[in-house]
């Protein structure tokens, strides 16, 4: 009984302490200015000023349309690529199949920022800089979810395979009308991983974007500090509550497809 009431405790402590910077951002979002600096952080009336000016100082809803795209393209492009990929690796048979996998997953050992060169280079030559392709193509094919899905379609039976080549189902039918439909939870959490690691990219679209236009969230938020930081920081905790809202409901109704998703597949070899 002791032992469960420390360990909840302690779970409580960690949670807290893990969500203590969403709470003051959304606490501070609330505040005047005068407040803030005066070190009262708990709003005795509620205004949503601050998310007006933070949509009025930088093109916010802009970028958070330009994220949505990105973000959406990324996600379908990665689903549609890793999920053929993985197909291939385990239902058609061809020579240095392995070989192509252990190929594919070494290229996770490799950190992304060594390949940002030659990323940039090819998408300058292809003349992609400040365009939805610029930023989206790059991502679409990634080992980690060539590997996911892989794993996954390991657990599916073999004889479910032989028996729809015996009946003449075509590959592409057995891949759309078996394996799809027996993998939704691993697809959905490989779509919710893809999201929200494009959501919350920076580099790669301060690096390949300098128009507004077609600039994301993430370089918005920065805009903003740089601009408003020495005044104005309850309306930047605005902006930042409002990006955080997208993530964080997708986490919240994607927690389960997530969970069972990475572990699907995980004792198959």
């Amino acid at each position: 009984m002791m032992r469960t009431l420390l360990f909840y405790v302690l779970l409580i402590i960690s949670a807290f302490l893990l969500f203590f910077p969403v709470l003051f951002a959304i606490l501070a979002s609330f505040l005047s200015s005068a407040a803030l600096h005066s070190g009262d952080y708990i709003p005795k009336n509620i205004s949503f000023e601050n998310y007006v000016q933070a949509f009025t100082s930088v093109p916010l809803l802009k970028f958070l349309m330009n994220s949505f795209i990105v973000s959406f393209s990324v996600m379908v492009g990665q689903l549609i690529l890793c999920s053929l990929a993985a197909y291939a690796l385990v239902f058609i048979p061809f020579k240095g199949r392995h070989f192509f996998f252990f190929l594919i997953l070494s290229t996770m050992l490799v950190p992304w920022e060594a390949t940002m060169i030659p990323n940039y280079i090819t998408v300058l030559n292809l003349g992609w800089l400040n365009t939805y392709q610029g930023l989206t193509v790059p991502f679409f094919a990634i080992a980690f979810g060539i590997f996911l899905l892989r794993q996954h379609f390991l657990t599916i039976p073999r004889e479910l395979h032989e028996s729809a080549q015996m009946d003449g189902c075509s590959r592409f039918r057995f891949f759309a009308s078996f394996v799809i439909p027996l993998s939704r939870p691993v697809l959905i959490a490989l779509g919710i991983y893809g999201f929200l690691t494009t959501w919350n990219m920076y580099l790669w679209p301060l690096l390949a974007t300098s128009n507004e236009n077609v600039r994301t969230v993430q370089i918005g938020i920065k805009m903003m500090i740089a601009q408003e930081a020495s005044t104005s920081w309850n309306m930047v905790m605005a902006g930042v509550v409002i990006i955080l809202l997208p993530t964080l409901l997708l986490l919240f109704f994607g927690l389960n497809y997530l969970k069972r998703g990475l572990m699907s597949g995980a004792l198959k070899g």
